[in-house]
């Protein structure tokens, strides 16, 4: 058991402050603050003894020197019942520190601001860190809290223990701080990196704060939670859940790998996705028509699905929405109408974020692998008209060009091997994830065949469609198959030692078609 008898403060995050030195005030604790904090304090009628009346040092160097003094660390470090610490202790005048109260400059939302380099520098936290660390390391004498979620862990300890605090309760204060510092670190050392242009530096560290523990993972038997990192593209992980059933593992998943796709398009855009996968994308005049036209695509699939669109949600739109069971929806924002009606669903999911994630802001993405990670920039790749290389006899329409350069869009964002059947700005067959690029080509043709069967239509819905590839044809089997569905046109990156034979195949079956120079591939 420590017992609390003497507390240090240093917070720059002041919620809950006063609560909680209150308390300590009532249990007789001694309040030790830094400048900022004793105001604080002494503005809230409590009895404060500043630092610098402890160490005999003002802060110095615009406060860059405050708690970095014996009498603070020898108070967090020394060893209670270790006779020669206690003995040291004595003869320099050190008195023992039960409980350090520390958060941290925010460095984190500092850099989220934008903020010029030197601004950023000044909010790396120096002395605070290094008194986390050395009360951490003396958790068998010392309680550390670095988050004021813990002011009611503490508080509940002591009045359970007659002012003391359990040694187990320390052991994870403890670890928690060293959690945070470790994360602090990691934001300071990632920025500092990309200031310098270091895409893959020596060192690498991931930090984040949990933000939810999840029921499960992808399976009941696994565990899961989210964690953010604090940075500013907006997302699933950023958004604000209105209503609706906690989210599991896979509707985050699913939710963004559903909004980094909308993002892409500049116009009124929706995308269904089911498993990580498009079941249907579409461009709109609003999103009512974007909806209507992406579901068309595939409506089976859609069924359980999560719905992501690029602008706010009205009435209408909301209204037909509901009309087939949804797991998740998610967009920039939703009107009262929408949320009212959303609301009559009360298992679905609304999440609105107040923004779009930049699909070409660049940053990384992270898998685990066995014994490392593999880091990679995220594909932020684009093609634009001007790109287009047009290798054929047969050239392709400005509604045709117009369909590639979305199709090939959309096809970045499906499991390779990709292949994306568009017609008029809305996919009209999806195959995804096969291990041949033949197998995709055919069950996206198969799927198209279903969709027009369901909408009363006698032919597939990829006749006289747009198709695109996230690869190159290495043989001209898989182009044929897109011509046998009906495509008339086609964008792939080319590069194949077989491109000769495959243009000459587009040649025969009287295709257009367009090189980008680019792949897509998405595992």
């Amino acid at each position: 058991m420590i017992k609390i008898r003497r507390a240090l403060f240093s917070v720059s995050d002041k919620s809950g402050l006063i609560d909680f030195a209150r308390f300590l005030a009532g249990k007789g604790v001694e309040l030790i603050s830094t400048g900022g904090t004793a105001k604080a304090m002494a503005l809230a009628g409590l009895k404060v003894k500043e630092v610098a009346d402890v160490t005999g040092f003002p802060e110095m160097l615009d406060g860059r020197v405050k708690t970095l003094h014996p009498k603070v660390h020898g108070g967090l470090l020394g060893i209670r019942g270790n006779a020669e610490h206690e003995g040291a202790m004595a003869a320099h005048g050190i008195e023992p520190i039960d409980l350090l109260v520390v958060n941290l400059y925010p460095f984190e939302q500092t850099i989220a601001a934008k903020a010029d380099f030197d601004t950023c520098i000044e909010n790396i936290d120096i002395g605070g860190p290094a008194m986390i660390r050395a009360a951490a390391k003396n958790h068998a004498g010392v309680a550390v809290v670095v988050d004021a979620v813990d002011y009611a862990v503490v508080m509940e300890d002591m009045e359970k223990n007659g002012g003391g605090v359990t040694e187990d309760t320390a052991k994870r204060l403890a670890a928690r701080a060293y959690a945070r510092t470790a994360a602090y670190d990691a934001a300071i050392s990632t920025w500092f990196a990309g200031e310098l242009g270091e895409t893959f530096p020596r060192w690498l560290s991931f930090g984040g704060k949990l933000k939810q523990t999840l029921r499960y993972g992808e399976n009941p038997h696994q565990t899961a939670a989210l964690y953010v990192t604090g940075d500013d593209r907006v997302g699933v992980a950023s958004a604000i859940q209105v209503q609706g059933k906690e989210l599991s593992y896979n509707n985050i998943n699913d939710t963004d790998a559903a909004y980094e796709l909308v993002a892409e398009f500049a116009g009124p855009a929706c995308a269904i996705i089911k498993h990580a996968n498009p079941c249907g994308v579409a461009l709109g005049t609003d999103c009512l028509d974007a909806y209507t036209k992406a579901l068309v695509c595939d409506p089976v699939s859609a069924f359980g699905g999560i719905i992501a669109l690029n602008r706010p949600i009205d009435g209408r739109t909301a209204a037909k929405i509901t009309e087939l069971f949804t797991e998740v929806v998610i967009a920039p924002g939703a009107d009262d109408e929408a949320k009212a009606i959303f609301a009559k669903k009360k298992n679905l999911r609304l999440l609105i974020t107040n923004g779009l994630p930049d699909p070409r802001s660049g940053g990384r993405t992270v898998r685990n692998v066995a014994g490392g990670y593999l880091v990679q920039g995220r594909d932020d790749g684009h093609i634009a008209d001007s790109d287009l290389k047009v290798v054929t006899t047969k050239q392709p329409t400005a509604q045709q060009r117009a369909d590639m350069l979305f199709a090939f869009t959309v096809c970045k964002h499906v499991k390779s091997n990709a292949i994306v059947y568009v017609k008029n700005g809305a996919t009209v067959g999806i195959g995804a994830g096969q291990m041949s690029r033949v197998d995709s080509a055919r069950i996206a043709h198969i799927k198209a065949k279903e969709a027009a069967a369901a909408a009363g239509l006698s032919e597939a819905l990829t006749v006289g469609s747009v198709v695109a590839s996230d690869a190159f044809f290495p043989f001209p089997d898989g182009l044929l198959a897109t011509a046998e569905a009906g495509a008339v046109a086609v964008i792939q990156p080319g590069g194949s030692i077989k491109d000769e034979d495959v243009i000459k195949a587009a040649d025969g079956a009287g295709l257009a078609m367009a090189l980008t120079g680019m792949r897509h591939f998405r595992h």
